[in-house]
């Protein structure tokens, strides 16, 4: 009694290159990500999606140690700023924190740090540098803004060495 076994061919719905992109598009907003990568077969899909909103958020620069502002510079607002040494950026590129939008940072704020450890991404000419720490630190402050440009030396955390 050999039973014959009949397997079922599943059809792959054939898409279109352009109905493709539409799915990936879909995904993208129904997910609300600004920036979606996808390769195979040597062929790579990145979508960014612009804001409609100009956003402008000053980024602070410390060239050096920062410490307290004197008293009589503002009165009326309250400066607190904390002391340490940045760490900076040794190239230009796209700043991220994590290794993709769905992973958490590499760093945050209070974390405390060993020398060799990835502190965060840049991505420069399609390729994604690690930037690890020289030294054990605390991170104190995430200065530049997740996947906005930074330029070369231009300090990317304030950080504290232990």
């Amino acid at each position: 009694m050999a039973k014959k076994m009949q397997t079922k061919q599943i059809k792959k719905e054939a898409l279109t290159p352009l109905e493709e992109i539409k799915k990936f598009y879909e995904f993208m907003v129904a997910n609300k990500l600004d920036l979606l990568e996808y390769s195979q077969d040597g062929k790579t899909l990145r979508l960014a999606r612009k804001s409609t909103v100009p956003s402008v958020h000053p980024i602070p620069v410390f060239s050096g140690p920062v410490s307290n502002p004197p008293a009589s510079h503002s009165q009326n607002q309250p400066s607190v700023q904390e002391t340490g040494e940045t760490i900076k950026s040794p190239m230009s590129g796209i700043f991220y924190r994590a290794p993709s939008p769905s992973s958490p940072p590499y760093v945050r704020e209070g974390d405390q740090v060993k020398a060799g450890q990835v502190l965060c991404i840049v991505e420069a000419m399609k390729v994604f540098n690690e930037i690890k720490a020289d030294f054990d630190c605390v991170i104190k402050k995430v200065i530049c803004e997740n996947g906005k440009p930074i330029a070369a030396n231009q300090d990317i955390f304030l950080v504290e060495r232990k």
